[in-house]
């Protein structure tokens, strides 16, 4: 009994050197891993897996916030790009309502040949909602003269009152201070358009000394007659809105509507006498 225990022990000695040669000669033919590590490995594997998930959530944890500053930049770009394309937008808005005006004061221009044009911005005007005085930013070191016509390319605005080095006074015709020479596109007559203390707040003017028999009425075109030394003949000022009809002679008179929008004025061009 005793002899048949010692060979089972033998045998299961024997079975057991024979598995760790096994492994240890398999093992070191892979990777050069003794057994030792081999068996040191086998209980930590669980350890560098779960190692390995925490490590993983946490890169994908803080790649999660850099994905949102890129977006927040890329938001940015994208916010940047649609305001540089909206005033590219309003730039040519900007270009196509000069090249109209442009196109017609070219128009206009034909009828002027013995001036030059000279385009000036308004920077400045008198207290009120209508443009009745103003600064514009050309002076004397533009060959800016007193009583030099001021215009727009739709017909006239007024004169040069003050030139200053860099800038100069403007005082338009529906200022009470102004007066102007005119006749009636139609029938020739001549009348004079000023300013007047109730017809300027609405942005209007007033004809006077209209002739008896002229034949007037509402819808009529009113221009410059050229008489004066100021303004040259056939720039409109405007239209006929009534006429108030006096028993006196001369005592008629007209209310205008220029054809200038004195309320929302920004450019004007000076005219010059060429040499």
């Amino acid at each position: 009994m005793r002899r048949i225990l010692t060979n089972k022990i033998f045998i299961l000695v024997l079975v057991i050197v024979l598995l760790l040669a096994l492994a240890a000669v398999s093992y070191s033919e892979r990777s050069g891993v003794n057994i030792i590590g081999n068996i040191i490995s086998v209980p930590a594997a669980p350890l560098q897996r779960a190692f390995s998930f925490v490590s993983k959530k946490v890169g994908d944890f803080f790649g999660y916030f850099e994905d949102v500053k890129k977006t927040q930049e890329e938001n940015e770009e994208l916010k940047k790009r649609i305001s540089e394309l909206e005033q590219q937008i309003l730039d040519i808005e900007k270009l196509t309502k000069e090249n109209r005006e442009l196109k017609d004061a070219l128009n206009f221009k034909e009828q002027l040949d013995e001036y030059d044009f000279i385009g000036s911005s308004i920077i400045a005007k008198d207290p009120g909602n209508w443009f009745e005085v103003f600064t514009i930013n050309r002076g004397s070191k533009d060959s800016i003269q007193p009583d030099s016509p001021v215009v727009t390319s739709y017909g006239l605005v007024g004169r040069i009152s003050k030139v200053d080095l860099l800038t100069s006074r403007v005082i338009s015709i529906i200022d009470i201070d102004s007066t102007v020479s005119a006749r009636l596109s139609k029938s020739r007559d001549l009348i004079v358009v000023r300013g007047d203390v109730e017809l300027r707040s609405k942005g209007l003017c007033r004809a006077d000394y209209i002739p008896p028999d002229a034949d007037i009425m509402p819808g009529d075109t009113v221009e410059t007659s050229g008489i004066g030394g100021i303004y040259p003949k056939g720039i409109v000022i405007g239209k006929v809105v009534s006429v108030i009809s006096n028993e006196g002679q001369y005592d008629s008179y007209a209310i205008i509507q220029p054809v200038v929008d004195f309320k929302r004025l920004e450019d004007v061009i000076v005219l010059k006498k060429k040499p």
